[in-house]
């Protein structure tokens, strides 16, 4: 998926809703490479981990260890380049691919990098809506309970490890904080 103008979103949305659904709003989170706040932890981690597996790494093979301790250390260096650089370029294409919509009956996610996924969330089920905005007004939307393990992981994608559905990065978070609070009260 290219970069989508505003009418490109609004077309690409509408082929999800039913003949009833009236859209209300559109949008896109911020696009490119991003740092969240749970970098403060996972920078230097990442920096550590992929230099110590390297640092094995080499050690290993310019000592003449056995084959199989030669590829014990290739996992390692694998997952610490993804959390060292990788999961950057993952998560910047991940959200360049994301359209967020809201209807007078559900907010819609779609997402995906591979392969595209659709969420859609009832507005009178919503529960636990947490905003949280920064000083030019961008901001998330997260819908459900929090868990520390989702802040501390912000950015990042693990197999098994889905976090709560949430409109993120989007501009004037407020101004749609208060229209989801305003859809749950009509509803």
């Amino acid at each position: 998926m290219s970069l989508l103008t505003d009418r490109d979103v609004e077309t690409e949305l509408k082929q999800n809703l039913s003949k009833d659904e009236k859209l209300l709003w559109t949008g896109r989170p911020k696009t490119g490479i991003l740092f969240r706040g749970s970098d403060i932890f996972l920078i230097p981690f990442s920096l550590l981990w992929c230099g110590f597996a390297i640092f094995w790494e080499t050690s290993v093979v310019s000592s003449g260890a056995p084959f199989f301790f030669m590829i014990w250390g290739i996992p390692f260096i694998a997952v610490g380049l993804y959390v060292t650089v990788g999961r950057f370029f993952i998560d910047a294409k991940k959200r360049s691919n994301t359209i967020y919509g809201i209807t007078d009956n559900r907010v819609i996610i779609k997402s995906g990098i591979f392969s595209q996924e659709i969420k859609s969330l009832n507005i009178k089920t919503l529960s636990d809506l947490t905003i949280s905005e920064k000083s030019d007004g961008t901001g998330t939307i997260s819908f459900g309970p929090s868990d520390f393990r989702y802040a501390m992981m912000d950015g990042m994608e693990w197999p098994g490890m889905k976090r709560p559905p949430r409109l993120e990065f989007v501009p004037d978070v407020k101004k749609l904080y208060e229209l989801l609070l305003q859809l749950q009260r009509q509803n």
